[in-house]
């Protein structure tokens, strides 16, 4: 009898959530206010030219999931920005993007703040939304679902060697985190495959 409620003990403990799973689905129910938002806006003022201009909320210190990625093309910036904003283009040679989509544009081409764009990445579909639309230096949109609310931002910065392309990108939720546990270099590798690819075409263009 003390053998059987023994094993009944393991097994229902074993159906409790680990403290980590809870302190994961309790992270990925934090409210991220939309960019725009009084409570999550852009800095307003003079911005800093070499650094991404990030809503309050999404700052990379406040992060679940933040990385980082760079490359300097032999490119102007206005080369470099013409193959970027040219979103219907993206799967044809990168492969983190798949049925990309600009909503309500005949041209297939990111070109205001608002633009939205319907696609496919790591996995996930995703509608996200232009926040930030400065040509030929920054662009930025947000990404929401109920598991995740990511932040991606784009910065090009001209030097006497080319132009710096900085990609970042600021990450809450669920997803998020399974994201940081799981796969932690797998968007970073794609990031760079992306600058490396951008790099390619801006550099052929020139």
């Amino acid at each position: 009898m003390n053998r059987v409620n023994s094993a009944v003990r393991r097994r229902i403990t074993s159906l409790v959530m680990p403290p980590l799973t809870l302190a994961l689905f309790a992270t990925g129910c934090a409210s991220i206010d939309p960019v725009g938002t009084q409570t999550n806006a852009l800095s307003s003022g003079v911005q800093d030219p070499d650094e991404i201009n990030w809503p309050a909320q999404y700052a990379p210190e406040r992060s679940t999931f933040y990385l980082r990625n760079e490359l300097l093309i032999d490119a102007s910036a206005q080369e470099i920005w013409d193959v970027l904003v040219r979103a219907e283009t993206w799967p044809d040679w990168y492969e983190g993007a798949k049925d990309v989509v600009v909503l309500e544009s005949d041209s297939g081409t990111i070109d205001n703040v608002g633009t939205e764009i319907s696609w496919s990445t790591m996995g996930q579909d995703f509608n996200s939304i232009v926040t930030e639309f400065e040509p030929p230096y920054r662009l930025a949109w947000e990404s929401r679902k109920k598991t995740i609310k990511a932040y991606h931002a784009w910065l090009l910065i001209p030097g006497d060697e080319g132009t710096l392309v900085v990609t970042e990108e600021s990450q809450f939720g669920f997803l998020a985190n399974m994201q940081k546990i799981f796969l932690p270099n797998k968007l970073s590798r794609l990031h760079d495959i992306w600058l490396e690819e951008i790099k390619k075409k801006a550099e052929a263009d020139s």
